[in-house]
């Protein structure tokens, strides 16, 4: 038995106790300001899962069975590493036959990196997996977390109303009223509920009075067996170009002892210097076997090396486009592509082509 198969699992009163039918959806809690609390001090505090249905009395009116699974030790989202995304991949993997949808409470810092991650790990995902969190913890006035949570279920939950089959199978960041791609989340705001921005793509689900699925932006795959992989590649990086960037801190971040993979935050479609030290040291990188993966700082648009003469050079460089890639995905995907110890045709192909929805086709 596995350390995540002997973690408990709490089952939540719900108005679905007696109707054998109804959706089983796991809630798996990693940490985050959704597990938080407010005590009679108005001091925030770690919740106490076993306290979710008198905290959310919501809850006891699903027509869902729910059991909840909590992590013994909460992860602050800054303090995620891909270690932990391996181990909600296994959570994940050991419950899989047992429920029709899961859903991730998450910190907003990190969680679309997570979400971007998971949606690598987990190939041939035939069920939802939704992470959401909160802005503002339980029990303060005009909290986010009830609505969310709540909203995160009903999205697992979902079958098409015609073809009786899963409504979204992959993973998903529900916030504030709109359910985007994994692999297309960003957090664009610290002070507001609307916390993620879907990034080049339309979002999946809009939540208004009733919910509102965009079907034919949701990835529908020929039935297979989940594969769950179990390495990701940490030897990689993130540059980011600004102008007066030297060639000290771009050797720098190249040319780290062991490194695989790095993510080049460029200019508009793809832009970067064409100082003849820059050339150099991405050339010195492409020698040493480095990857590097060429991403927009734009928040819209894409990558088009060749457009404009200062990309024109990067591809013969060993620089791969990332297309319309967000930097988020980006990273992860450098980490599970070079996790699979593929050769470098192989390695490069994946790179480039649109794997979980990552790039638009």
């Amino acid at each position: 038995m596995s350390a995540e198969s002997a973690l408990p699992l709490l089952t939540l009163p719900t108005a679905a106790a007696t109707d054998a039918a109804a959706p089983r959806l796991l809630i798996l809690y990693t940490g985050g300001t959704v597990g938080m609390a407010i005590n009679r001090q108005q001091q925030l505090v770690p919740m106490h899962f076993s306290q979710l249905g008198r905290r959310m009395p919501e809850l006891r009116k699903l027509p869902y069975h729910l059991e909840l699974l909590a992590l013994p030790q909460p992860i602050d989202s800054s303090n995620v590493t891909p270690a932990d995304w391996l181990r909600l991949a296994r959570l994940i993997s050991e419950h899989y036959a047992n429920f029709n949808g899961f859903v991730i409470l998450h910190g907003t810092d990190t969680m679309a990196y997570s979400a971007a991650a998971l949606s690598f790990l987990l190939e041939h995902l035939g069920k939802p997996v939704v992470f959401t969190g909160a802005q503002v913890p339980v029990g303060r006035t005009r909290s986010d977390a009830t609505r969310n949570l709540l909203t995160a279920l009903e999205i697992a939950a979902a079958r098409h109303p015609r073809a009786h089959t899963v409504r979204l199978p992959e993973v998903g960041v529900f916030f504030n009223d709109v359910l985007i791609r994994g692999t297309r989340a960003k957090k664009v705001e610290s002070q507001q509920f609307a916390a993620f921005k879907s990034e080049n793509y339309p979002p999946l689900v809009r939540a208004g009075i009733s919910l509102d699925f965009n079907d034919k932006n949701i990835r529908l795959l020929p039935a297979a067996r989940l594969r769950v992989h179990q390495n990701l590649e940490e030897k990689v990086a993130v540059l980011r170009l600004f102008p007066g960037i030297t060639e000290a801190v771009v050797g720098a971040v190249l040319g780290v002892p062991g490194l695989r993979g790095c993510v080049l935050e460029t200019y508009g479609s793809g832009n970067a210097p064409t100082a003849p030290w820059f050339l150099s040291c991405l050339e010195k990188a492409y020698a040493r076997g480095v990857y590097v993966l060429n991403v927009s700082q734009c928040e819209e648009g894409r990558v088009v090396q060749g457009r404009y003469e200062t990309s024109a050079g990067l591809a013969s460089l060993g620089v791969i486009g990332g297309d319309d890639i967000t930097t988020e995905a980006a990273i992860t995907k450098l980490m599970f592509v070079l996790g699979l110890g593929l050769n470098e045709t192989e390695t490069r192909q994946l790179l480039s082509q649109n794997l979980r929805g990552e790039i638009t086709l």
